[in-house]
């Protein structure tokens, strides 16, 4: 138990020691001396960024109201790689009927990867320094993403919120209206385990774990995807 204990305040102090130095990126697994990592390899230019962000957003949005059958991974991690996966491929006639998106439906613009970013349709990067189609919750964070802070008026739609609660670790998506997320409860005919809930509603949440402030130890702060290019 009390190295359980300690594995967890390690964690989370090296979270906040990530937050206070401000590193935008790639703090090595274990946490050890907040090595950085050589990522990202390949970032998207401000335009590819915006309708990424625009395709990502959508992505998330879609699966809270009707989650695809071609999601498989059900659960906040799972969410995220889906739809980061499905934002760069070609929307076209038959990805719109694999998806069941309506042809009236709008679109925002392609994101239209360059020879060179392709390597972003496997885009995560593990603890063993390969990437891969897969990554945890807390290898998203601590691998995949930089540090913004813990502000709501810092966050950008798409941006990740981060908890650490001890033995699991969780991930929601702020989509610029609301915060959605996936409960990591097994699907039923009666609830797929994916909410909304507004910002303001987190932030008087009757757990307090989940509520995204700074007084919360749980709530690591809001990351944002390494390979998108900077707001400013």
């Amino acid at each position: 138990m009390g190295t359980s204990s300690s594995v967890h305040h390690s964690r989370r102090a090296c979270l906040r020691d990530l937050a206070q130095a401000g590193l935008g990126w790639g703090l090595g697994a274990g946490c050890s001396g907040l090595v950085a990592a050589p990522w990202p390899r390949v970032q998207l230019d401000r335009p590819q960024t915006a309708a990424f962000r625009a395709w990502f957003v959508a992505l998330v949005a879609d699966q809270v109201r009707r989650p695809s059958p071609r999601w498989v991974h059900r659960d906040c991690a799972g969410l995220v790689r889906f739809a980061v996966n499905e934002a760069f491929k070609p929307h076209d006639a038959r990805w719109r009927r694999a998806m069941g998106w309506p042809a009236d439906r709008p679109q925002p613009p392609e994101v239209d990867l360059r020879p060179d970013q392709v390597q972003l349709q496997k885009p995560w990067l593990t603890a063993d320094g390969q990437s891969s189609a897969y990554a945890s919750a807390l290898a998203l964070a601590q691998l995949n993403t930089r540090f913004v802070g813990k502000s709501r008026t810092q966050a950008l739609p798409g941006d990740l919120l981060f908890y650490d609660q001890g033995d699991e670790q969780h991930l929601m998506v702020w989509t610029g209206r609301a915060v959605a997320y996936h409960t990591g409860a097994p699907p039923s005919p009666h609830d797929n385990g994916l909410r909304w809930q507004r910002w303001e509603r987190l932030q008087s949440w009757p757990d307090t774990r989940w509520r995204p402030s700074e007084a919360n130890p749980n709530f690591a702060g809001l990351f944002r995807l390494a390979f998108l290019a900077d707001a400013s």
